[in-house]
């Protein structure tokens, strides 16, 4: 059963039978909005991008992005770069793959983020998500949709922190403007 995410929510991410998850999955979608013209309606081509910030006491030590497509210690892969969005209308664009049983135990938060590298802003974007699949069997656990668009080319979409022994995802929503994950440090350093 999929949870919707509000923002500032949080789950944990223990299995119902008391186990921890031991992979997930971060799925990104989005499609651009139609834009009224001279000669009706169109699309543009958006090109989003997903990246994963992992900090260790606040200190950002290693990112997941489309130049560095895996993290240092193997633990976080991003799937590849997507372009153009769209893909399946509701299906990932872009996934970053977690193993959170190799995440290094010194690396206490992984921050997803999503950004326009083209300089779009989310007022040309619709049907932007990010997901969490357990990677495991495929069962999506928790989707937070990204509401409003607005004139900004970024957010911070979610978390994913320990707690105890376990993981948590909080849905964080914080509208940003950057083309880069760089650009979006000071957005996300409030959230850590």
């Amino acid at each position: 059963m999929t949870v919707n995410l509000t923002k500032g929510q949080a789950i944990s991410l223990q299995k119902n039978d008391g186990g921890s998850l031991s992979a997930v999955r971060m799925g990104l979608g989005w499609q651009a909005a139609p834009r009224r013209g001279l000669f009706g309606s169109r699309t543009r081509e958006i090109d989003l991008d997903a990246s994963a910030v992992l900090f260790a006491d606040k200190q950002p030590v290693d990112v997941v992005f489309f130049r560095h497509l895996v993290s240092d210690d193997g633990s976080v892969r991003h799937t590849g770069d997507n372009l153009v969005g769209g893909a399946g209308q509701g299906g990932d664009d872009e996934a970053i793959l977690v193993d959170l049983q190799r995440v290094p135990v010194h690396i206490d938060q992984i921050v997803f983020t999503v950004n326009s590298f083209t300089g779009q802003t989310f007022q040309e974007v619709q049907n932007a998500f990010c997901r969490l699949v357990d990677e495991t069997n495929g069962q999506e656990l928790a989707r937070y949709t990204l509401a409003g668009g607005g004139n900004v080319t970024a957010q911070v979409m979610a978390k994913v922190h320990r707690s105890g022994t376990g993981w948590t995802m909080t849905a964080l929503g914080v509208p940003a403007n950057g083309r880069t994950f760089q650009d979006l440090m000071p957005a996300i350093l409030p959230h850590l």
